[in-house]
């Protein structure tokens, strides 16, 4: 029997987030135009110390063929000569004495002409090398240019902005073939997005209608004191359904809503919003008999207030539903931290395997239940806080607190 071969690692993530700053020396990461900067002045580099190298031994070779003196004394009886480059060479000398002076002066001067020769040369290649680094580096930036606009975009992407458009300008190239399929792509996902969010908003309303006659004409039959006992129980059951159903459809109205970046911002306290998010869940936490603690610190941020409330009741929620029996608490608390204002509910609670963190956010998933199979909501609250974080430029992180339980962190630009 054959076995199925093993799915392939998947690669390795970026060590490093192109949305967050790039540290205290940002000219440290090798980026292309650091590669591409040090590539053209390391080849100029290299091409000048071969050229120097040519030139010294070919000057040395010259110096060495004309090695012999123009001139040697064989003879006289009076020669007197002086010289002020050569102190080697006397008056009182024999003609052998004389011209050994001159041979070892000769080679003395040749010597220094090849090392002032080196010497300027090197510092003639030094200078050039810093102009051929500097030009290599401006020249890089400029013909890199469209590619930090493309990554600029894209960043912008990131934050649900699908309106953005490169739309680059110059030659026809490969970097202006890429701009434009990129430009392409964000066109068909923006369309596909906005079709999927048109969809569902669409049919949470075509759906309320019918739910808000259902829920009419079963509290007007439960209201009929003269109904049969079977009848009511089952129009109870209903009324419950249809309860259901109603939230599942503003959930999904409200995750259409925040899937869309937020345009219209103002000031919002984290501390204000996280107090009426427990104001509304106190009562539910006192039937289970869970303790709501913790300090709330002023933490202002720009963005929609009703949003940032919805997060702070769904996760609150969560944490009052999902608890244990007897002795749970569920602390709240509302910070400044590294210029992020962070909202953090934490819990008491079953065990929550750290494999299972990421299942929690998806829509209509929970711990160890069936997509239907729980009572305490509809599937969507983390879903929603997790969209509304993004739309807002923030991010939302959960991790198993020891004991049980968990711990949202939920991270937002001030």
């Amino acid at each position: 029997m054959a076995t199925t071969p093993a799915p392939a690692p998947a690669p390795a993530k970026p060590t490093w987030d192109p949305g967050q700053p790039e540290g205290p020396f940002p000219w440290l990461r090798p980026t292309i135009r650091i590669r591409l900067t040090l590539l053209y002045g390391g080849m100029f580099l290299i091409a000048g110390i071969l050229l120097l190298s040519i030139i010294y031994l070919l000057a040395a070779q010259a110096l060495r063929e004309g090695n012999a003196l123009p001139f040697k004394i064989v003879g006289g009886t009076k020669v007197e000569v002086s010289s002020t480059t050569c102190p080697g060479v006397g008056m009182d000398q024999s003609i052998d004495q004389f011209n050994m002076a001159i041979t070892e002066c000769v080679n003395v001067q040749r010597k220094h002409a090849l090392d002032d020769l080196l010497s300027r040369s090197l510092m003639a290649l030094l200078g050039l090398s810093v102009i051929a680094f500097a030009f290599g580096y401006a020249m890089a930036g400029r013909v890199l240019s469209p590619l930090g606009k493309i990554t600029r975009t894209a960043r912008r992407v990131v934050g649900s902005d699908l309106t953005r458009r490169i739309e680059l300008d110059g030659p026809d190239d490969e970097l202006k073939e890429l701009a434009d399929t990129f430009d392409e792509m964000l066109e068909r996902l923006e369309r596909a997005f906005t079709a999927q969010q048109r969809f569902v908003a669409n049919a949470s309303h075509e759906l309320r209608t019918p739910l808000a006659i259902n829920r009419t004409l079963l509290e007007v039959h439960l209201s009929d004191p003269g109904a049969p006992v079977e009848l009511q129980q089952l129009g109870k059951t209903l009324l419950a359904t249809n309860e259901r159903s109603e939230q599942l459809v503003e959930g999904l109205l409200l995750l259409a809503r925040s899937e869309n970046q937020i345009v219209e911002r103002k000031p919002v306290d984290l501390a204000e919003v996280a107090s009426r998010a427990i104001d509304q869940a106190r009562g539910e936490a006192e039937s289970k008999g869970v303790e709501i603690r913790g300090e709330r610190g002023l933490a202002v941020v720009q963005g929609n207030g009703v949003l940032l409330e919805r997060i702070a009741l769904n996760l609150v929620q969560n944490a009052v539903r999902y608890n244990v029996p007897e002795g749970g608490w569920v602390e709240v608390t509302t910070e400044v931290q590294h210029g992020q204002a962070v909202l953090v509910v934490s819990n008491t609670g079953p065990v929550v395997p750290a494999y299972e963190i990421d299942n929690l956010f998806e829509p209509f998933r929970r711990l160890r239940t069936e997509r239907t199979g729980s009572d305490k909501g509809v599937g969507l609250g983390l879903s929603i806080a997790r969209s509304v974080a993004r739309a807002h430029g923030g991010r939302i992180h959960a991790e198993p607190r020891e004991g049980g339980g968990l711990v949202m962190r939920v991270t937002l630009p001030l």
